[in-house]
């Protein structure tokens, strides 16, 4: 109730910062795991998963909110929730604040101690030039079927990206050259460049779904169908592959169908590579781990004496 309540006042004034905090938790646990790693800072010799190219763009705002819902559980249980948990948690009462589906969330993560290098987060974040075939790269070893993928991105029915995400669909990104994208539509493309009207726009934003840009539904599918998708990477979901145009068609058709492969796919995205056990920690800030092991096992020995401890390595399903 502690989690859900704060997300809950923080989207009421602004329902945007709901696509900020389902972003988190795809950018958490595509890294490394699902361990809370992306919220833990960095120093300019050390920097952090958040100073990596794909986390440049994370909300300020979404970041503050996972802040103060960690603040407001520790007031009442001090070393009981993991921020990895505040984050599954915070992304799933999002999606249901934005108009979608709710969906159980399985609870026992532990926090990282660290976090990963640019490198890794450069391996494991897709970006938004990218082909089906190289979206399936990283999603597939991740265990992720493609109708999993195709429903994960459906997230972008909410959000919005900055132009210099976007713009090699409108530029030539070397010279700044206005070129086409065949594969965008023509009155669609015409508002971008509006949006957009030089290459490496750092400032302007386009709503990811054309439709209903703040409401969790199918109309992302809808975009895409028309040619109306914002990433190179949407689009390909329908022009690279029969197989993934028919799920965006089945999709598009029914938002029932979709709310539940997303589920499906939120579930098991949100257990990657999760921490249990004496392997992570319980973070009191998300944004620095522990001073000392000391504490977390001062935290943890009456759970390891009651043996409810896990080490499977799968995550307890909250009831």
């Amino acid at each position: 109730d502690i989690v859900k309540s704060t997300p809950e006042q923080a989207l009421d004034p602004d329902i945007t910062q709901a696509a900020g905090l389902l972003r988190l938790h795809f950018h958490d646990c595509f890294v490394q795991g699902c361990d809370g790693s992306l919220l833990l800072t960095g120093s300019a010799s050390n920097p952090s998963e958040q100073e990596a190219q794909p986390n440049l763009s994370l909300r300020a705002r979404a970041l503050q909110i996972i802040d103060e819902i960690k603040t407001a559980v520790e007031a009442s249980c001090s070393g009981v929730v993991t921020c990895a948990d505040v984050l599954a948690l915070a992304a799933r009462d999002s999606v249901a604040k934005a108009g979608g589906p709710k969906y159980p969330v399985p609870l026992g993560r532990r926090d990282s101690l660290d976090f990963a290098s640019e490198s890794v987060v450069l391996a494991n974040i897709p970006t938004p030039t990218s082909n089906l075939t190289q979206l399936m790269s990283i999603f597939g070893p991740k265990g992720f079927s493609l109708t999993d993928m195709v429903a994960l991105s459906g997230g972008h029915t909410i959000g919005i990206a900055h132009c210099n995400s976007f713009d090699n669909r409108l530029y030539n990104t070397s010279t700044g050259e206005a070129i086409v994208d065949p594969t965008l539509e023509n009155s669609f493309a015409s508002n971008l460049y509006s949006i957009c009207p030089a290459v490496n726009d750092t400032v302007n934003t386009a709503d990811l779904d054309v439709l209903t840009p703040n409401y969790f539904d199918n109309s992302y599918y809808v975009n895409v169908q028309r040619n109306q998708a914002l990433f190179t990477s949407d689009q390909s979901l329908y022009t690279d592959s029969t197989d993934s145009g028919d799920i965006v068609d089945s999709f598009a058709s029914k938002k029932t169908v979709f709310f539940k492969k997303f589920v499906l796919g939120m579930v098991k995205m949100g257990q990657l590579e999760v921490l249990t056990g004496s392997e992570g920690e319980i973070r009191s800030k998300c944004s620095v781990p522990n001073p000392t092991s000391s504490s977390y096992e001062e935290v943890i020995e009456p759970i390891v004496s009651t043996g409810k401890r896990s080490r499977s390595g799968h995550v307890h399903s909250e009831l």
